[in-house]
């Protein structure tokens, strides 16, 4: 049996340095919020393969779907023989998604796929070219996803040049001084002087930023923002790709709003760790394309449509929706604990949505200042204490908490120990 360690010997060796680890930590195993190591260690999985396995590992309702999937067809291309699962799922996603009915939905396989097609409808459907996003946004790694994409390293830098009548412009954080008159003022300012509305077919936001630091879109610029779509005859894309299936205590953010997008673009926890994404839209912006102008080989694969009916069978069963609120305030309440404690003061904020969490971590409370530093050696203090975390923000400071949603509540409160520990150990290093 291969160690970690000789392991990752043969991974730089044979894998370019561009595709990036989080952890030298090699999984042979993994149940629920748990996986073993090739080395036979044990980690809590406060990461859950990016906001996949909302389901959690190996959830036996979701391996059933596939087994039984898998032994009648694993491909046959939907757009040479189509297949039931697939309009299945879709008619379910039509139903469930926030978008006005009556809606439909395509099948792709990732989440930079859902983008570049949301981007596609939107410019069929309106005849219109422009695309706004935001500052701190991720939309992917294609050449249309990076152009979206708010923030230059890793993602931008020296891939270039992007595609064309791409616009970026701030996106409302209070806590880095940017508030939504301020937001909604740089988007006007764009109208006024770069690009007139009536050139614009979408604009893009994730009603949580994932990459960007898990920043919460005040409910009053959603509101506005639809409000200025609706005005100017553009359409809204909710990027729920990282936020949706059950994450953020609602099956996706933007219930939170009281407003629905055009389109909604989704992947990660939609099939339980199976490649799928899908878009979903009003039935008149989807159906503008011509046949044969979207989808894809594998798009849509039977097993991961298999997959997916039964995760959104477990996230209403199980309640999952709950359970994210549940576990959102278990690590909330421990971090605002950490965060009051007078002999800490390196966590500027806490955040969350449901089980979308996170600490922004800082050199000292009065100045802001961020600490890329003190993140990187809390990962790498907690995974030598058995708890796989991820960082995430513009300045690599804040570390996001991506608890499966079917973890107990003794195991989330064993990880936040864990990360409590990790943490004064990161900051005893650092003295």
């Amino acid at each position: 049996m291969a160690t970690s360690a000789e392991l990752q010997a043969r991974r730089v060796a044979a894998v370019p340095r561009g595709v990036g680890n989080v952890t030298q930590i090699f999984a042979k195993t993994a149940k629920n919020a748990e996986i073993w190591s090739e080395d036979g260690k044990r980690y809590i999985d406060f990461g859950a393969g990016i906001a996949v396995v909302n389901t959690g590992h190996q959830h036996p309702r979701v391996v059933a779907a596939i087994e039984a999937q898998l032994k009648a067809f694993s491909h046959v291309c939907f757009q040479v023989t189509p297949y039931e699962n697939y309009v299945s799922l879709a008619e379910r996603l039509n139903a469930i998604a926030p978008v006005p009915g009556p809606a439909k939905t395509m099948l792709i396989s990732t989440g930079a796929e859902a983008v570049e097609n949301a981007v596609k409808v939107a410019r069929a459907f309106t005849g219109r070219s422009g695309i706004i996003s935001f500052a701190g946004g991720f939309h992917g790694r294609t050449h249309m996803g990076m152009a979206l994409t708010g923030k230059v390293v890793p993602y931008k830098k020296g891939y270039g040049p992007f595609p064309s009548d791409v616009y970026n412009v701030e996106f409302p954080n209070l806590y880095h001084g940017v508030s939504t008159e301020q937001s909604l003022k740089s988007l006007k300012s764009l109208f006024k002087h770069t690009a007139d509305p009536s050139s614009i077919a979408a604009i893009i936001i994730e009603p949580v930023q994932g990459e960007g630091g898990f920043n919460i879109v005040p409910k009053d610029f959603m509101v506005a923002l639809r409000k200025l779509c609706d005005d100017h005859g553009i359409l809204l894309i909710a990027d729920e790709i990282q936020t949706g299936f059950a994450r953020t205590g609602k099956l996706f953010a933007m219930e939170h709003y009281g407003v629905k997008a055009d389109v909604v673009t989704m992947a990660k926890g939609l099939a339980g760790g199976l490649p799928l994404s899908a878009i979903v839209g009003r039935a008149d912006v989807m159906d503008a394309s011509n046949p044969g102008g979207l989808g894809g080989t594998y798009a849509g694969n039977p097993i991961a449509c298999a997959a997916a009916h039964a995760v959104i069978d477990v996230i209403e069963s199980e309640k999952l929706c709950d359970r994210a609120n549940a576990i959102g305030n278990i690590i909330i309440d421990r971090c605002k604990a950490l965060q009051n404690n007078s002999n800490l003061n390196c966590i500027g904020d806490v955040r969350g949505l449901g089980a979308m969490c996170a600490v922004e971590l800082v050199k000292d409370k009065a100045s802001g200042e961020p600490a890329p530093e003190l993140t990187a050696a809390l990962l790498k203090a907690a995974n030598e204490r058995g708890l796989i975390l991820l960082s995430c923000g513009t300045y690599g400071n804040v570390i996001r908490f991506l608890v499966p949603l079917t973890a107990s509540d003794e195991l989330v409160r064993e990880g936040m120990d864990v990360f409590e520990a990790a943490l004064t150990d990161a900051i005893a290093r650092a003295a």
